[in-house]
């Protein structure tokens, strides 16, 4: 199937607000999947691509308007620590995005029913992911912006070449990182993205930065077109909503976690998840300023139709 490269901003205007989808490793493993390995959800793209396009293809059916490729934990250090050469590693990336192209075009043959194509989001993960040590939830890399910048170009430049729709820029942890990120965006001014931080309280990225000293960074940028937050606790959003919704006026991205909490060291998700219906909070960050809504770990299929069904019978449409 033929598909033209969409934008957010052209959904945004289409329809109010724009879904995103949930876990993937969480479905991951629901299908059986072993992910207890460094490379995490992207070891799946090696070992079972299928499962990966299963799951991209059941959140368009549950209602999620974007695709986020399994590229998170995707880098060629992450591969290379498993002998994975560049040149496959290369190649899997690329696959990250034909699955997801491939979900999409059978969501469109099978199911849409008069909805328009979602979006692919490739997926570029935060520094520490790679280091599978749980880096991404403290920042402390000790690299400088020029460096972090020289980590994220060759992977970016794949995934550029795939053709997404958009670049999920994901997960940032402190505000050296969005620099870096702002200054190689960039260099690929045929594409936008959005920039996600995730947050250890109601203020404050994971490495103690203000959220609003971040989304100034990020907002900053041409490329940008949508920033926020991603993989915090739900009872954190509504303040950090409105600490971003003062320092931009770019479209706000929510997706968080469940509100569980992960161990580096025993490689599982400790403590009890908030107690939050996702469909009803889900307009009140609407209201709180969110344009693009969804989940991230711990959150599955069933979240994402919640949140779109509640949404789209309270989102006025633009027309």
């Amino acid at each position: 199937m033929e598909h033209t490269r969409d934008s957010v901003g052209a959904m945004l205007d289409r329809q109010g607000v724009v879904i995103l989808d949930g876990g993937l490793a969480t479905e991951l493993e629901r299908l059986g999947a072993d992910l207890n390995d460094p490379l995490w959800s992207a070891k799946v793209l090696a070992e079972a691509p299928h499962l990966i396009e299963r799951v991209h293809y059941d959140y368009f059916r549950a209602g999620a308007d974007v695709a986020t490729t399994a590229t998170y934990q995707a880098t060629f250090e992450g591969f290379a620590r498993r002998g994975i050469g560049k040149k496959a590693a290369a190649d899997l990336m690329r696959t990250s995005v034909g699955l997801a192209r491939d979900a999409r075009d059978r969501f469109m043959n099978e199911v849409a029913d008069g909805r328009r194509p979602p979006l692919i989001a490739a997926s570029i993960g935060c520094y520490g992911a790679w280091l599978a040590d749980g880096s991404e939830y403290c920042g402390d890399y000790g690299l400088t912006a020029a460096k972090l910048t020289a980590f994220h170009r060759p992977r970016m430049e794949v995934l550029v070449g795939s053709d997404p729709d958009i670049l999920a820029c994901e997960t940032i942890p402190c505000q050296v990182e969005a620099e870096a990120l702002v200054r190689l965006l960039e260099d690929f001014p045929g594409y936008d993205a959005w920039m996600s931080f995730s947050c250890h309280d109601n203020g404050r990225v994971r490495h103690g930065e203000p959220l609003a000293d971040c989304v100034a960074v990020a907002a900053q940028s041409d490329r940008v077109v949508a920033v926020g937050v991603n993989c915090t606790a739900p009872s954190f959003v509504p303040e950090l909503l409105a600490i971003a919704k003062m320092a931009t006026d770019k479209p706000l991205v929510i997706y968080p976690n469940s509100g569980d909490t992960w161990d580096a060291k025993k490689k599982i998700w400790i403590g009890d998840p908030d107690d939050v219906d996702f469909s009803d909070r889900a307009r009140e960050w609407y209201d709180a300023g969110a344009r693009l809504i969804g989940g991230c770990c711990r959150t599955n299929p069933a979240t994402i139709r919640g949140i779109a069904e509640s949404l789209h019978a309270w989102v006025p449409h633009p027309g």
